[in-house]
């Protein structure tokens, strides 16, 4: 029997492992995927690199002969050398000609050119400084005329960035006049963290509570929210250092234990464990299991019976390790392996700490705790059918306990003195079924006790809420409304108003006679899409959940909502501001009427997803830059209401991810998946501008391209290109907000051109985080994280202007103190 279970359990840890090993590989591909592009591309940028060098040189040609005609000899000499494939070389009495070479820095005189030996390009050598055009035609005629060598210009320069071995050339702007003396410092401005947006309902239990101070706690991301459900104000406790997976409230409604998940910041792992914290100071009073649990932590539970003295834990490990803790002290007593399969809840029985019980797929388990030693009864269904998921539990009055599960059935459980006529004397008492009752159609997601003895019972298929009397005699239920999804979890705030969570990621408030509001909602899949108004606090969000909010950034409310056919990844307001136009992931794009919500006007360009929505500052275009390489633009009237095609920007080799137009309208900045930088004349016919030169002092009336020399410092040490995600200018160009793919919002002074500029560094999202963007104030900034489904809104702050304290001291949301890190 021991063998067949240990070869049982051997094969289901081979199956648990499967799936890394897989995920593992299908990594490895995709890399070896993107390098393939990445090498394609940049064959591709170098064949026409070479052929404009090559258009551009028998004009060089004829300018340097026109400005100085002893240059026509070596130029006529170099050519030949460079056209000759039988005799490279050539000489003047008997003296070395200096000769050009593509790529080459210097002319070579008297002494060989060395040759330089092969290095490959890594962040700790970011820049090297390389003569423009123009000064290497100033060098040819100063050589030719007096033959002394180059001299050093310190106007038209630029600066060559290397990322993932790609050299990217930028322009230095005429206004500098010393690169290598510019000093990056950190902005003067800071984030403070004002609201959060959204809530994780979707795949999370037991994650909404009420405490007596009328907040209600529940957590999104890296954050625990605690929102005053009647003045509508916002703390946080910004501790986690990754998502956040589980809750529970002490016995005294004032401490709180919250376990997050494990997590990579970089190259540095970020271990799972269990924060206890003081829900009025927001100060962490312990910090339990860092570095002993896997994966993350499931769930957690305070003790009852004892004050609250010790703290269960469950992981996320293929065991699911199950840990008893002294919540003063921090220290672990006991330890033991649960089960193989899926754990969903875990709680102490309430008269008596040494017992504990676990429920998940297709189990419960009864613990006694004694002696450092744990020893576990598996619940009996006998003649009841066992359902597949037991999703959650709860003990009665009476100490019966109560659970919920998968058939929709509510299960009375209760031990039964030992069988010894039928087991003999070695029989033990067990626990079984000692009645059904039939709650829900589809599962039974959550149940939650009255002070009355009444109980409390949500519905997944059904979406139903129904009140049951002691004795499980049902009393009152409503139904929520489908867009909200099924009831994920319940917490009582009186005994009539209730508190509901739901799988679409929304917090209800109501009663079964005045029906349920929402008051918290949010996206349910990866976001992308982020734009805000030109003239009011309103701002727009859009993703993979076919939803666009609308959001009143001053009243920390949505405005509406309404449904796409396809994925909104992208979006824009027009200047006038009564429309915005989001782009799809079918190549679509729509325009909106922010009043209607009506569909003014659609287009396609394409038949792959569309990255950015851009308008020209004064909304007489539109530009819609594309996966299939292109940029489309469009000429706007009647007030954003009418579109028709004015051209194509065509000269990208990988797909567009941002784009910018110039001050007076008439030029974009665009770059793409390759990492290039071009220019374009929209007013003289969507033409590419080839020489990137004379736009080095072109003024932007926005800027989010992630590379050009105003934001270069931005990019860390060791950057692979995919490492930011979006950055946000502010309006007033002093600071630049940076969206990255390790969870972090930075805050950069603007301009930004030198490698390693320090920042100010803020957490709180759980995933990458996808977009950021400034208000048209200025006075706050949000941020979009991918995966984890939240909106970050952040207030900006000045240092050291004293009415923006006083304003802090009374704002209407606090977090945990966590000062920025630079």
């Amino acid at each position: 029997m021991d063998s067949s279970t240990n070869s049982l359990e051997d094969v289901s840890a081979d199956s648990a492992e499967f799936p890394d090993r897989t995920s593992l590989m299908e990594v490895r591909l995709q890399a070896q995927e993107d390098e393939i592009t990445l090498l394609k591309s940049s064959l591709a940028d170098a064949l026409r690199r070479i052929r404009l060098h090559d258009q551009l040189l028998p004009l060089l040609k004829q300018q340097l002969i026109a400005v100085n005609p002893g240059a026509a000899r070596v130029l006529n000499q170099v050519y030949c050398s460079d056209g000759c494939s039988n005799n490279r070389k050539h000489s003047i009495d008997r003296q070395p000609i200096p000769r050009v070479r593509r790529n080459s820095e210097k002319l070579v005189n008297d002494k060989p050119k060395k040759r330089l030996e092969k290095k490959a390009a890594s962040s700790a050598n970011l820049l090297m400084r390389s003569p423009s055009l123009e000064n290497r035609a100033k060098d040819l005629v100063s050589s030719a005329g007096s033959g002394s060598r180059r001299g050093t210009y310190s106007h038209g320069q630029s600066i060559k960035m290397f990322i993932r071995g790609r050299p990217i050339t930028m322009y230095i702007p005429s206004n500098i006049h010393n690169y290598e003396d510019l000093k990056m410092d950190t902005p003067s401005e800071r984030l403070e963290l004002d609201w959060v947006y959204g809530y994780r309902g979707r795949d999370c239990r037991a994650n909404l509570y009420f405490l007596p101070t009328g907040e209600a706690v529940y957590f999104i991301a890296c954050v625990v929210v605690l929102y005053h459900i009647n003045n509508r104000t916002q703390r946080h406790y910004r501790k986690h250092t990754d998502c956040v997976r589980c809750l529970t409230i002490h016995p005294d409604k004032v401490r709180i234990a919250s376990g997050q998940t494990a997590g990579v910041d970089k190259d540095k792992p970020l271990l799972p464990c269990v924060h206890i914290w003081d829900s009025s100071t927001l100060v962490t009073l312990q910090q339990i299991g860092l570095g002993t649990f896997q994966r993350g932590v499931g769930s957690v539970a305070f003790s009852f019976a004892d004050s609250g003295a010790f703290l269960c834990v469950i992981d996320d490990s293929n065991e699911h390790m199950l840990s008893v803790w002294d919540a003063n002290k921090g220290t672990k007593h006991a330890e033991v392996k649960s089960t193989n399969e899926a754990v969903f809840a875990v709680d102490f029985n309430p008269s008596d700490s040494n017992n504990i019980i676990t429920c998940g797929k297709s189990h419960v388990y009864f613990w006694t705790f004694s002696a450092g030693q744990f020893t576990k009864k598996q619940g009996i269904f006998g003649k009841y059918k066992k359902p597949k998921f037991i999703q959650c539990f709860v003990f009665s009055l009476t100490g019966d306990v109560l659970t919920g599960d998968s058939e929709g059935n509510i299960l009375t459980w209760g031990k039964s003195a030992a069988d010894i006529k039928t087991l003999g004397k070695g029989a033990k008492e067990t626990f079984q079924i000692m009645r059904q009752t039939k709650a829900h159609e589809g599962s039974v997601f959550t149940l939650c006790t009255l002070p009355g003895g009444g109980l409390l019972s949500g519905g997944g298929k059904d979406r139903k809420i129904i009140r049951w009397s002691a004795d499980l005699a049902p009393e009152r239920e409503c139904e929520i409304p489908e867009k909200f999804g099924a009831v994920r979890t319940l917490a009582d705030v009186d005994g009539v108003e209730l508190l509901v969570g739901t799988t679409r990621n929304a917090i209800l408030r109501g009663s079964f006679s005045d029906g349920f509001v929402v008051i918290v909602q949010g996206h349910v899949d990866e976001m992308w899409g982020l734009a805000t108004h030109p003239a009011q606090d309103v701002f727009l969000s859009c993703g993979n959940d076919k939803q666009v909010f609308l959001w009143n950034a001053e009243e920390h409310k949505m405005d509406w909502c309404t449904t796409l056919e396809e994925y909104g990844l992208c979006a824009d307001f027009s200047p006038v501001g009564s429309v915005v136009s989001i782009g799809l992931s079918t190549g679509k794009w729509l325009v909106l009427d922010l009043l209607t919500r009506e569909v003014v006007s659609e287009s396609i360009d394409g038949n792959e997803q569309l990255s950015v929505m851009r308008y020209s500052p004064d909304g007489s275009f539109l530009a819609v830059g594309s996966h299939d390489n292109f940029i489309y633009i469009y000429s706007v009237t009647e007030n954003g209401r009418r579109y028709s095609r004015f051209g194509k920007c065509n000269g990208h080799s990988s797909f567009i991810t941002h784009l910018d137009w110039s001050k007076d309208g008439k030029y974009i900045m665009s770059n793409s998946g390759d990492y290039e930088i071009l220019y374009w004349d929209i007013a003289g016919g969507c033409k590419l501008l080839r020489n990137r030169y004379e736009s080095k002092d072109r003024e932007w009336a926005s800027y989010t391209c992630v590379l050009g020399f105003h934001v270069m410092g931005v990019w860390l040490e060791g950057s692979d290109g995919t490492d930011i995600n979006a950055l946000c200018r502010s309006h007033n160009e002093r600071v630049v907000a940076v969206a990255d793919d390790f969870c972090k919002v930075h805050l950069f002074q603007y301009p930004c051109p030198k490698p390693k500029a320090p920042s100010h560094k803020y957490e709180g999202h759980g995933s990458h985080v996808t977009n950021v963007c400034f208000t048209y104030s200025d006075s706050h900034l949000l941020s979009m994280g991918g995966k984890d489904t939240c909106i970050l809104q952040w207030k900006v702050q000045r240092v050291g202007d004293s009415r923006e304290r006083l304003a802090s001291l009374s704002s209407t949301s606090t977090s945990s103190p966590e000062p920025a890190v630079s």
